[in-house]
């Protein structure tokens, strides 16, 4: 969205009020003014099992209660967006699908327990396209693609009706270098004319990687005005190690020249609040310390719409949470950003 909506939310026990009307507010008087985080992704089970060794098996087992219980959670850090990574991995499903098999998670269906729960705080999720019948990072042939435009209608029948379902989010990202690969744009028209036949009025968003090396210029612009999507969040590439803190500032500011050429798609931030516990890549994913999280915050707020990050779930969590997932400093990270938001909104 261009414009953040007002959002009020009481939260804390402790008595702290998060207004996200006088974020608005005063982001609109002081631009140099932080934005707060406005969502995250979010996972029933991470694509890449050796990064997510403090999480995993934690989310395996949680509850469908448990599961409504985060996302209560998250809301109450005033966040207003969640974004699912994936609604099947490995050709089994997150949901009760009569077109595959599921997942043997502890709760049977955990969309639907996430998405109730999002109704009742007022969250809005960005409901993945994937992956089905195809591999995470390659798109599908025919036959995978056939396969992938009947579950998102099949999503449509079983959870259309909830509130917090809001738009799409294609997983299989794009990688810039610097322009759209053709067949990332084929696949992702086709994805979304469909998406647009189901379901009119959902918006659109897509998360490219390789986002430093973009380009001004005619070709790229042309690219985002032929892109049948709402809303791009590019990954900074700060926790993965491609991007330092201090050259964001420049990236973004590329990045809002490039789309006030192209005002219909939205400019929003896929920011990275993790670190590697060891090697980039082949290790666990830990929480980053909040004093490099403040400064990506000071970097991409002045030129992005809104700001999402990857991801709460493990690198964030409420002290004594009975729905815990993540490294043990996740709730060391959420307390830190709490007490900023507090002091600064």
């Amino acid at each position: 969205m261009k414009r953040r909506q007002f959002l009020q939310l009481s939260a804390f026990s402790a008595g702290f009020h998060y207004s996200g009307a006088s974020a608005e507010t005063n982001q609109e008087k002081n631009p140099s003014l932080l934005q707060p985080i406005r969502g995250s992704w979010f996972e029933f089970q991470h694509c890449w099992a050796h990064e997510s060794g403090y999480w995993d098996a934690a989310c395996a087992a949680f509850s469908c209660e448990q599961w409504k219980q985060k996302i209560h959670e998250i809301a109450e850090l005033g966040m207003k967006y969640l974004v699912l990574l994936s609604v099947a991995q490995d050709g089994k499903t997150f949901y009760s699908s009569k077109l595959f098999p599921s997942w043997p998670l502890n709760c049977p269906d955990p969309l639907d327990a996430v998405l109730t729960a999002a109704d009742e705080v007022h969250l809005k999720f960005f409901i993945s396209g994937g992956f089905f019948d195809e591999k995470i990072g390659v798109l599908a042939g025919a036959e995978g693609t056939k396969k992938r435009l009947q579950a998102m209608q099949e999503l449509v029948e079983r959870y259309g009706q909830h509130e917090s379902f809001y738009g799409w989010y294609w997983p299989n990202e794009a990688s810039l270098n610097p322009y759209f690969e053709d067949n990332f744009i084929r696949y992702c028209n086709e994805t979304s004319a469909e998406a647009r036949r189901l379901t009119p009025h959902a918006k659109i968003l897509i998360a490219p990687y390789g986002t430093r090396k973009t380009v001004n210029d005619d070709h790229f612009a042309r690219q985002l005005d032929n892109l049948n999507v709402d809303i791009i969040a590019y990954q900074d590439e700060v926790g993965v190690r491609k991007t330092r803190v201090e050259e964001l500032d420049a990236i973004f500011a590329r990045l809002r020249n490039i789309h006030d050429r192209v005002p219909r798609v939205a400019l929003w931030a896929d920011m990275e609040i993790f670190d590697f516990e060891g090697d980039t890549y082949k290790s666990n994913l830990i929480p980053a310390p909040f004093s490099r999280i403040q400064n990506q915050l000071a970097a991409i707020s002045p030129h992005v719409d809104t700001i999402l990050v990857y991801q709460y779930q493990g690198m964030m969590n409420k002290p004594g949470s009975s729905a815990f997932a993540g490294h043990p400093d996740s709730t060391k990270l959420y307390d830190d950003y709490r007490n900023w938001l507090k002091k600064s909104y």
